[in-house]
């Protein structure tokens, strides 16, 4: 079995190392057919970068960071020239129509966006690389290896660890799980990867063509980043979710939310968004509400999905109702575990990919404090953006208070969407811990732990008398949730941000713990037992 073992590791590290090499495989080469379609779908106008480019650019062989950095570059003294001459006739008077005409040619570019929005397109259709010419073969290359050497090594688990049990053996010596140095190497390797994907996916232009046969036959066209990343998605929660089930074969409860939560994950968050385009629908996941989904009421969506028929309009509805409606009533009855345990793709990707990392959660009350403050400024964060883009859409204007509302989306997208979600929510689980995003950053989330606080039937009951203060409990408490101090006053555990994964009951070893839904009487215990130095008191 280690051996198997072993061969599954090279495998799967094989397909990491062809997947990442990649990146620096093959060249481009602009043809001038290429160069006048990216001009024509992109709506360039400056004569002035299109003559340079022609120059410079057409016909030329580059790498994917030299053509990238050229096109930025002519575009930008494309602009500076544009701009001068709107000064000058600025200063000359009676120069509006000439001005506004020059303005027009200016091609903006920023660091977060032009490498995504202008630069990518150009790329992906003039790379020359066997990645392009064998996409079947690079798939499995890449992905077949990676996918099958994971379950290669996980499988045999189910003989070398023995009965059935949670082993969470050498978790604090491993560098990888104890923020050492395979955890920081880890760390960084996450951030350089949402750094690419979401700014400069023109650098990775070779690992999404590994998946553009896949993305061809699901929704018919060809893949982007984000197919790739969904793929990807998909394919890391599969392989984990095996460990998932090895590691929790014991709790049937730990074993059907693995299985449901990978459900939702690639049926409803992959597959059916994707079959959806191929029958010229909007993409769109059914599972993925306001907040969370913080460009469901944008203008561009509103219209996709009422220029979309009756399948569009019940799209539109549905999503107000998941969030107005469904959201609270399934909370009330379930806790908000129902969405993010068993529901969400964050949740998802936090209890299987995340779960070696449950125990970095910081559980200092300095850090509950920082939680309250910095999840609920999101949360409001997200609705006056919200709110401004509907005054918008509603009204015609372009701005409220003097604010643009496309700046606001763009602040939102960029800080919140990008930066806390992706980057530092997943890049980080090697230092934070596996909820990060969850805990102090999703407003879906604090939306949840809101209605669950104060109008929920949903507990942790603890049966103090048993609790021999281990400390399991809150030591996997991926929440940081100080779990013990509430067992050993035998007081329900009736937290916000409690996600309800119910691990804090499967590792403790005296069943002090049980996930319950019953009514709100009794729910908050606001008289404890306390357990003091001297004596144990009933208040």
């Amino acid at each position: 079995m280690k051996f198997i073992k072993n061969i599954g590791l090279i495998l799967c590290i094989t397909g990491f190392a062809f997947f990442i090499g990649s990146i620096f495989v093959g060249d481009y080469q602009v043809t001038q057919q290429t160069f006048d379609e990216w001009i024509n779908n992109k709506g360039v106008k400056s004569e002035i970068f299109i003559e340079s480019a022609q120059i410079e650019v057409v016909g030329k062989s580059f790498n994917s960071f030299q053509l990238s950095s050229k096109i930025i570059e002519l575009a930008e003294n494309s602009a500076e020239a544009h701009q001068n001459n709107i000064q000058l006739w600025q200063t000359e008077g009676g120069q509006e129509e000439r001005i506004n005409e020059e303005l027009s040619k200016v091609i903006w570019t920023s660091w977060s966006s032009t490498h995504k929005d202008f630069t990518y397109p150009l790329l992906q259709a003039s790379i020359k690389s066997p990645v392009k010419e064998n996409q079947w073969v690079s798939f499995f290359l890449t992905f077949g290896l990676a996918i099958i050497g994971g379950l290669l090594y996980i499988i045999p688990d189910f003989i070398l660890l023995g009965p059935a049990g949670i082993k969470n053996n050498k978790l604090f010596q491993h560098s990888a799980t104890k923020r050492g140095w395979g955890g920081i190497v880890t760390a960084v390797f996450f951030v350089t990867f949402y750094f690419l994907l979401y700014f400069f996916p023109d650098f990775i232009v070779n690992p999404i063509l590994t998946t553009n046969k896949i993305s061809l036959s699901l929704s018919g066209y060809p893949a982007s980043q984000w197919f790739m990343y969904g793929l990807i998605y998909c394919s890391v929660m599969t392989v984990f979710a095996v460990k998932m089930y090895v590691k929790y074969r014991h709790n049937l409860y730990q074993v059907i939310r693995t299985t449901v939560v990978l459900f939702f994950q690639v049926a409803f968050a992959f597959l059916i968004p994707e079959l959806l385009v191929r029958f010229n629908q909007p993409w769109y996941d059914f599972k993925n509400a306001w907040p969370l989904n913080y460009t469901f009421f944008f203008d561009w969506n509103i219209d996709s999905l009422l220029n979309s028929g009756h399948l569009g309009m019940f799209m539109l509805v549905w999503g107000i109702v998941l969030t107005a409606i469904v959201i609270p009533v399934m909370v009330y009855f379930l806790g908000k575990r129902w969405y993010c345990s068993w529901v969400c793709g964050c949740g998802g990707l936090a209890e299987t990919l995340g779960d070696p990392y449950r125990h970095l959660s910081n559980k200092t009350l300095k850090a509950w404090k920082f939680e309250r403050y910095i999840i609920h400024l999101v949360l409001v964060f997200a609705v006056v953006m919200t709110g401004a883009t509907l005054y918008s859409y509603f009204s015609g204007a372009t701005s409220i208070f003097g604010i643009d509302t496309y700046t606001i989306q763009s602040w939102y997208g960029f800080w919140i969407g990008s930066i806390f979600a992706g980057v530092i929510g997943t890049g980080f689980y090697p230092i934070l811990g596996n909820r990060a995003w969850c805990r102090f950053g999703c407003p879906l989330a604090a939306y949840l732990g809101l209605v669950q606080r104060f109008k929920s039937r949903f507990r942790i009951t603890t049966n103090g008398g048993q609790c021999i203060s281990c400390g399991n409990c809150s030591t996997y408490c991926e929440m940081g949730i100080d779990v013990r101090a509430y067992a050993q006053k035998g007081q329900n555990i009736v937290r916000s941000s409690c996600v309800g994964c119910g691990v804090c009951s499967a590792v403790c070893p005296r069943g002090v713990l049980k996930l319950e839904n019953a009514p709100e009487d009794g729910r908050i215990i606001d008289n404890p037992i306390l357990i003091g130095k001297d004596k144990i008191t009933l208040q």
